[in-house]
């Protein structure tokens, strides 16, 4: 019994390496946590769509969304560790940690990171006819307001709430949240007055700031978006050290054979060069990730770094989204 355990393992390095050989053979299911038509949902159909071409199979998009995206999360979780079912998340797969008190998931073993695929910026907006003209105005407004003013999301443990959750944090101010099924739900409230500002990442954001039918206040990252060159960062407008950048990895469950993982990264690398991909990213108002940092191992680090700086601000919050 014994020769035949070392017998096994032996062999399987051989048997992962042939597997990765012949992968793809079929379609392969991309699982996004959130509804069709989001930003992590186009992020999502660009990164396919240029990483089938290196595999040589289509890259089939799944929207699994609710309870802030782990519904999503869980069914990726647990289905085969075979390379045929993905995962496309945000920095949501990291907050959730420490936002839900039970998950169907242990985040830091739940899956085998393949790399980052990009670093999507947020905008501060409110409603055009809303009073303050700037950020530092709308914090004045803000803290006069209180509560009466509304700050709209994108449901519980979006990006968005992430986001309402610091602004509020760092201006020690309780406001009125109002959370939204999504960031589209939200921005036409928006549009329409119904709700008085949010934050949202800039790839929903930009069209309607360029058009006026939203106020932008500042950008959350510590540089300027090339798409909106009058924009100050939040840090620029006051919010010193503000900055929240929603990123986006590409996982599988784990236990998927290491050689299949080496081999979805090596063609997210290639998707990350792609000029179709570059040139979508950028009207969306996002950046790919450098290749040589879309690794395992670079997503590995960062998700575990992320999972770890966000228990004690979600924890000091007292917020939770169960």
């Amino acid at each position: 019994m014994h020769r035949l355990t070392l017998a096994a393992a032996l062999l399987l390095p051989m048997f992962g390496a042939a597997v990765a050989q012949d992968y793809p053979t079929r379609p392969i299911t991309l699982i996004v946590p959130f509804p069709a038509g989001g930003p992590t949902d186009t992020i999502a159909r660009v990164t396919a769509q240029s990483m089938s071409k290196p595999l040589g199979q289509q890259i089939i998009i799944e929207n699994v969304s609710g309870a802030g995206g782990t519904l999503g999360a869980g069914r990726a979780s647990r289905a085969a560790p075979d390379g045929y079912t993905l995962l496309l998340h945000h920095i949501g797969l990291a907050t959730a940690d420490a936002l839900y008190r039970k998950l169907p998931y242990a985040t830091k073993k739940a899956f085998a990171p393949i790399g980052l695929v990009t670093d999507a910026p947020m905008v501060f907006i409110g409603r055009s006819d809303l009073a303050p003209s700037t950020l530092g105005e709308l914090v004045a407004y803000a803290k006069k307001q209180g509560e009466k003013l509304t700050f709209g999301t994108s449901g519980v443990g979006s990006s968005s709430q992430l986001c309402a959750m610091l602004f509020t944090t760092a201006i020690q101010t309780k406001l009125t949240q109002v959370p939204y099924k999504g960031g589209g739900p939200l921005m036409n409230d928006l549009i329409g007055g119904q709700v008085d500002i949010g934050c949202e990442q800039a790839t929903t954001g930009t069209p309607p700031i360029r058009s006026k039918r939203v106020k932008g206040y500042a950008v959350t990252t510590m540089s300027r978006l090339q798409s909106l060159p009058d924009l100050p960062t939040a840090n620029e407008a006051g919010l010193k050290g503000f900055a929240l950048g929603v990123w986006h990895g590409l996982y599988a469950p784990a236990g998927t054979p290491t050689p299949v993982i080496q081999k979805l990264a090596g063609a997210l690398q290639v998707a990350l060069k792609d000029p179709d991909l570059i040139k979508r990213f950028e009207s969306i108002s996002t950046e790919p990730i450098a290749p040589e940092l879309a690794t395992p191992e670079a997503l590995q680090k960062h998700l575990s770094a992320e999972v770890d700086r966000w228990a004690p601000i979600i924890k000091a919050s007292g917020e939770h989204a169960d």
